[in-house]
């Protein structure tokens, strides 16, 4: 297969069996980030061709909407219309992109007619009951439970006797007896299986359905992929894959297996552990580039270990040679820092944007109101927010007009003696102050505390709580300016009445 990098074509191929989880994510970051890196194309082929696991409908536009939101656009691949329900169009022209589209245009059936007189494979007559029993008596004997060749070296006779009787029959390869099946990976170095190892295998089912192995490699011919990059989980697949490919006379691609990405208890991920799904992400608030920055450094790293990349740094830098044999690890905590480092550098005008699901909601935002004051809110707050979902909580008091008063602020700092008296004598300085900014306001608080003799937080904790409702936000007087003098008295004497 040629290595031209104009000749590159990868594909992410997920089944439609759920929602875009971490591990297919990762996968297809990296395979979008190779296609980039050497002026490729990145392909989305949906197999769907296990009718019993797949739910087309209900996950396709998901997945795709998923790979939008991650930044990891196919170049070609099916596309849902939404104005168009239940219609799904190809992108590119080696279509169609459905596993479920190929089997009815005839294209597997056409593959394996052209096998057929090679003498490669044979029909199976084995009904699963068949399988099963001598399955379990392979294994009752110590032996290796795959396929005996019981029907390899049927007579045409025997063949005949079969169908007459209506039974159905499967299409098996021939494999090899002895020797060793190998290929060349391109992270993991030579793999080898003992050609013992690998039985007889399906590629068309009784039904007609082309098994996964096989459609995978006609699929990956026909769309003239030339590097597929995929979990380890795939690697025996590879090896009857290979066996495919020799047998229909074309090369194969090359190959690069990924590590498993685990949970920091070293397990498979789980919910608990973060396998949730890039929906649930987007969802909770996270930023799509702090995701794929963190999914790509998971199995994965430069030589000088950098962590946080812009957005075309990725793709410069993204070798596959560099990334580990091992498990990555997913660490719901790292995300969050750097999702935090995302958020402190972003724009407050873009952080408004992605928000404004959620400030709408909170009754912060609409299309044409507020928006400046918001994005003042945000720059505020920029250095607290932790998930986009949680910007409405943290600048709510400052956009509002009316605050909620947290009970333990309350307690903790507006009930207690003398706080009264530091409330109201606070409230002349600022009803007199000629100018209500930070630098005036903090000399006139300061000169107040030093003339009575308390200390800065005896003085600075109840104005925090009267004005906010909480003891944690911005810096005091810069959230005091940002409020401006009327809503900030006003706040205050209602604290006075009510809550002293």
């Amino acid at each position: 297969m040629s290595t031209d990098p104009a000749a590159v074509r990868v594909r992410f191929a997920p089944s439609p069996t759920g929602f875009l989880h971490i591990g297919g994510a990762r996968t297809a970051l990296y395979n979008y980030l190779y296609a980039k890196k050497n002026g490729g194309v990145f392909i989305l082929r949906i197999e769907d061709t296990d009718k019993d696991r797949s739910s087309l409908d209900s996950f396709l536009e998901s997945i795709t909407e998923s790979l939008n939101w991650l930044g990891t656009t196919p170049d070609e691949g099916p596309v849902v219309t939404p104005r168009e329900p239940g219609v799904i169009k190809d992108k590119g022209g080696f279509g169609p992109y459905l596993q479920s589209a190929r089997q009815e245009k005839g294209i597997y059936k056409e593959a394996l007619d052209r096998l057929v007189p090679s003498g490669g494979i044979y029909k199976c007559y084995c009904t699963p009951e068949d399988l099963k029993q001598r399955r379990e008596e392979a294994v009752s004997k110590g032996l290796e439970p795959g396929y005996d060749g019981r029907c390899r070296d049927l007579t045409q006779k025997e063949k005949e006797e079969f169908e007459s009787r209506g039974i159905k029959y499967a299409w098996r390869i021939k494999t090899p007896d002895e020797g060793v099946l190998s290929f060349d990976d391109m992270i993991r170095g030579k793999i080898e299986v003992e050609a013992r190892m690998v039985s007889d295998f399906v590629i068309m089912k009784s039904d007609g359905m082309p098994t996964y192995n096989f459609a995978c490699a006609v699929d990956d011919h026909l769309m003239k992929i030339s590097h597929v990059i995929r979990g380890d989980d795939h690697i025996s697949n590879t090896h009857k894959q290979m066996l495919i490919y020799g047998a229909m006379g074309v090369p194969a691609p090359e190959y690069a297996h990924l590590p498993q990405v685990h949970g920091t208890d070293g397990k498979k991920l789980s919910k608990r552990t973060g396998a949730v799904s890039v929906e649930e992400y987007r969802d909770m608030g996270y930023l799509p580039g702090a995701l794929r920055n963190y999914l790509a450094l998971i199995g994965w790293s430069t030589e000088d270990s950098q962590q946080i990349f812009k957005e075309d740094e990725l793709v410069k830098k993204f070798d596959l040679s560099r990334c580990n044999t091992s498990s990555g690890i997913f660490d719901p905590q790292k995300l969050d820092w750097m999702n935090g480092k995302y958020i402190r550098e972003e724009d407050p005008r873009n952080l408004a944007k992605m928000a404004f699901r959620w400030l709408n909601e909170a009754g912060l935002i609409d299309d044409t109101d507020n928006i400046p004051r918001v994005i003042d809110a945000i720059k505020l707050e920029q250095e607290k927010i932790e998930s986009l979902k949680g910007i409405p909580e943290l600048i709510d008091f400052l956009v509002k007009d009316d605050i909620k008063y947290d009970e333990k602020s309350v307690e903790k700092r507006l009930k207690k003696d003398g706080v009264k008296k530091v409330l109201e004598d606070v409230v002349g300085i600022f009803e007199k102050a000629p100018d209500f900014t930070v630098p005036g306001l903090e000399e006139a608080v300061r000169q107040y505390v030093e003339k009575e003799g308390l200390g800065a937080g005896r003085v600075f904790h109840p104005v925090r709580v009267a004005v906010s409702g909480r003891m944690k936000g911005p810096g005091l007087f810069e959230m005091l300016e940002f409020l401006g003098r009327e809503k900030v008295l006003g706040r205050m004497k209602y604290a006075i009445d009510h809550l002293t």
